[in-house]
Formats: structure tokens, C-alpha cells, sequence
């Protein structure tokens, strides 16, 4: 069995919503992840704010207009009265939930269970299209099997538990339809999985029921040696380790989310990136096999700031390191790059929120300054250090652009460079066409 996720773009009009009904239909008895119609989620985010802010009449003037976007999704995907009839009182009664909501005292809590209605609303629909297709499609609501622990991480022996019993009680269906991001917590309130976590869905479903395979299909064909934003004439790459995938979907490649890498990776399942658009698309294999010598793709990160601390007192001194990260863990401030010498060390941060009150904190231990608008060029591949000449290629592809940090040796994988926001494209660029098209 496999786990198939569809992301909002893909279920994001009845148009689609009818191609994937048929990809999934062909495909045989598999696990379906939904995602919630794209847009969406942020109309339900921009509700929630509605509501926080008291705004009752903003809400429910949000609220129709969502919800006439829907009834109108709906007239186009059924053929049939009684199927119109059925999800017209399903996603209504999502809608009316929402509208409660405009009554009483709103919180997180209530934001959460706002937000989870997307995700139920699009399954829904869905699983009444294959009835009606005479598909024989079970839902398998996610609240009853996805949960968090105390600690907000998956419970990885509970969703094996539930998700197996709920499958072992449906045994002679065609398929089984669920959603993605939305989960219980602990104490069995709804909650989320956080933004792009649908993969996440999909890569934990895998490794609860030992998956062939989980595919990911969105609306590109795989993840591309390059940004197509920015670059022309990218490919996809054909073959990608576990953690040479991680690394791109840190450093920007949107594709895939970073958290959808590990269980699927600890579990040796394969995930395939694939495009609905072009469904015959060989698209990405990510996988544990060790794949060819070879540096296989680009990614950048923006809005990265650098910080400089240079201090005489760190000459052979043990412990400032330490000091240094400490400032960085009370502020919960996660560090990207780092690099050091024997009176400073570098590194780079992708979250200013707090830095006014670090760079006061760092001041303690010498002179800081800081670099804002920067950018992280990340390649990725075979990059271990015996393989020779990687690295100097890399390097060499950026001569023309002015770089204020290089990170190499941290991982197998990957080499880094900060470069400024304006250099941004010019990198990427020089980059494409020293690796990729002078093969």
C-alpha cells in the first residue's frame, strides 16, 4: 500500500479536484492525504484574526464569501442532485461551525479548530466524488488517529495503533481518504501539525503502516536543480538521498516540507515527488540508497542576518563558545551557519525577532557587528571530502560575487555561502551554469 498526498493547488477547483479523483481511482487500494483547497487556509487564518480582534462583522462577511466559493465548487464537481445534496450539507455544516464561533470569547484554541476545517471539508467533498464515480472510498477522519504527545512531537505508537484498527475495519475498501495537518493533542484537543504539514501527515501514515512508497504530488514535476523563479531552463532531479533532500527543503526548496523527511527516512520508505499536471513525469525519488558522486541542485534562503563577535578574550579561551550559543538557546533563536577563527565567530540567524536583545547579551563578550539582507546559496550533492574537486567548483562558479561566509564540513552535503540579497540571483545563476550546463 502507499500513502498519495495531494497539496491545495491540486484539490484547489473542481477541475482538479476530478484529476486527482482519477489518478487516485487508477492507482488501487492506497492512502489519500488532503490537503485543504488552496487559499483556503489563509482565508481561515484571516478569519481567526477577524475574531480576535472582535470584528464579528468582518468574520462573518469572510465567512460568506468563503463560503460562497465553495457552493460554487460544488455545483461545478457533481454530476449527480443527491451528491450536490450531501456535500452542500457537509461543507455547510463546516461553515455554520465557523459562524459559532462569532459569539463567545475567542482564543488559540478555538483558532486551531477554525483551522481544521479546510482539511475536513475538502476530504469530505472528495470522498463523495468517488461515491459517485461508484468508487468505494472510506474516510478516515484524522482526529481519531493522528495525535501529539505532551511534548507537541507525534505519537508515533498511538497513530500506528488507531490508523491500523480503523484500516483492519475497513478491509474490502477501494481506497481511504483522510486529511492532512490537522491533529489532537495531548489532551485530545484539535490542534495542527503548523503550516506545510500535510507531508508531515503523509510521511507518518507511511511509517505507521510500512508504505511502499509515499508520493508527494503537488504542481511541479519534482524538485528542480535550481530555483525556476530565478533560473531558466531547470531539470528535476531523478534520484536524491534522504538527506540531500532535507537540505534543500531547509534552504528553500519549497517543495517538500523539512519535517516530512524523517519518518519516512528512520522508516526506509521512499517518497516520490510528482506533478498532477503532468502525472506521467518520472518527478523525484528520495530514498537511503547512496546515489551517484555527482553535486545534484541549488537552493537559497532570504532574510538572513549575520552576526559578527570579535573578541582578544577568546584566544585559546574554552567555554566561549558555549557562552555564545547560550545567548542564542534563551532567546530561542535557531542558528543557521556558523564559522570561527581564533578571535571571532560568525554565524547567521533567519529570525530578527529577538535580535535587539541578543546583540545586547553578545556585547558582553566583545565587539558585535551585523550584516541584514543576506542570502544563503546552498549546494547540495555528493559533497564528502574525499570527493575531490566539488567543492573548488563551487567556489569557482561564484568568483564574481563578493561572499562574507562559506560553511563546508558541517555535513556530507552540502556547502553554503552568504551572499548579499542583491548577488542573490547573479549566484544562482553563475552557479546553474558551471554545475548543470556544462556537464
Amino acid at each position: 500500500m502507499k500513502v498519495l498526498k495531494f497539496g491545495g493547488t491540486s484539490v484547489g477547483s473542481a477541475e482538479r479536484m476530478k484529476e486527482v479523483a482519477k489518478l487516485i481511482a487508477e492507482r488501487g487500494r492506497n492512502i489519500i492525504v488532503l490537503s485543504a483547497m488552496s487559499g483556503t487556509t489563509n482565508t481561515l487564518v484571516e478569519i481567526s484574526e477577524y475574531l480576535y480582534k472582535k470584528n464579528v462583522d468582518g468574520a462573518k462577511e469572510t465567512i460568506n464569501q468563503l463560503e460562497a466559493k465553495y457552493m460554487k465548487t460544488i455545483n461545478a464537481l457533481y454530476e449527480k442532485e443527491e451528491s450536490k445534496i450531501e456535500a452542500t450539507r457537509e461543507v455547510k455544516s463546516c461553515f455554520n461551525y465557523m459562524r459559532s464561533f462569532t459569539k463567545d470569547i475567542f482564543t488559540l484554541f478555538e483558532e486551531k479548530e477554525i483551522l481544521a476545517q479546510g482539511e475536513l471539508m475538502s476530504t469530505a467533498m472528495m470522498n463523495i466524488y468517488m461515491a459517485e464515480l461508484g468508487c468505494k472510498s472510506v474516510l478516515l477522519p484524522a482526529l481519531d488517529f493522528m495525535r501529539t504527545d505532551k511534548n507537541a512531537e507525534p505519537d508515533a505508537q498511538y497513530i500506528k495503533s488507531k490508523l491500523n484498527a480503523l484500516l483492519d475495519k475497513h478491509t474490502d475498501a477501494d481506497l481511504y481518504i483522510t486529511q492532512g495537518y490537522i491533529c489532537r493533542n495531548a489532551y485530545g484537543e484539535i490542534d495542527n501539525l503548523q503550516r506545510g504539514g500535510s507531508d508531515y501527515t503523509a510521511s507518518l501514515i507511511g511509517a505507521a503502516i510500512n508504505a511502499e512508497e509515499i508520493e508527494i504530488w503537488t504542481d511541479i514535476d519534482g524538485m528542480h536543480n535550481n530555483d525556476p523563479r530565478f533560473v531558466e531552463n531547470t531539470d528535476p532531479v531523478e534520484e536524491l538521498h534522504f538527506e540531500e533532500a532535507a537540505e534543500l527543503a531547509y534552504f528553500g526548496a519549497k517543495i517538500l516540507h523539512p519535517t516530512c523527511i524523517l519518518p519516512a527516512k528512520l522508516n526506509n520508505i521512499p517518497v516520490r515527488l510528482l506533478n498532477t499536471m503532468q502525472p506521467e513525469a518520472k518527478g523525484t525519488l528520495i530514498h537511503n540508497a547512496q546515489t551517484s558522486c555527482a553535486i545534484k541542485a541549488v537552493a537559497a534562503k532570504d532574510n538572513i542576518t549575520a552576526i559578527k563577535i570579535k573578541s582578544g578574550r577568546m584566544l585559546l579561551a574554552y567555554g566561549f563558545l558555549r557562552k555564545v550559543f547560550e545567548v542564542f538557546e534563551s532567546h530561542q533563536t535557531a542558528i543557521d551557519m556558523i564559522t570561527t577563527s581564533e578571535v571571532g565567530v560568525s554565524l547567521t540567524i533567519d529570525n530578527e525577532r529577538n535580535l535587539d536583545a541578543i546583540l545586547d547579551d553578545l556585547r558582553k563578550f566583545g565587539t558585535v557587528t551585523i550584516d541584514r539582507d543576506m542570502v544563503i546559496i546552498c549546494v547540495v550533492g555528493d559533497l564528502e571530502w574525499q570527493n575531490r574537486g566539488f567543492e573548488a567548483k563551487a567556489m569557482d562558479a561564484l568568483r564574481e560575487i563578493p561572499i562574507r561566509m562559506i560553511s563546508y564540513g558541517g555535513s556530507n552535503y552540502n556547502i553554503s555561502f552568504l551572499v548579499r540579497k542583491e548577488d542573490k540571483v547573479k549566484a544562482l545563476n553563475l552557479l546553474s551554469d558551471n554545475l548543470f550546463k556544462n556537464k
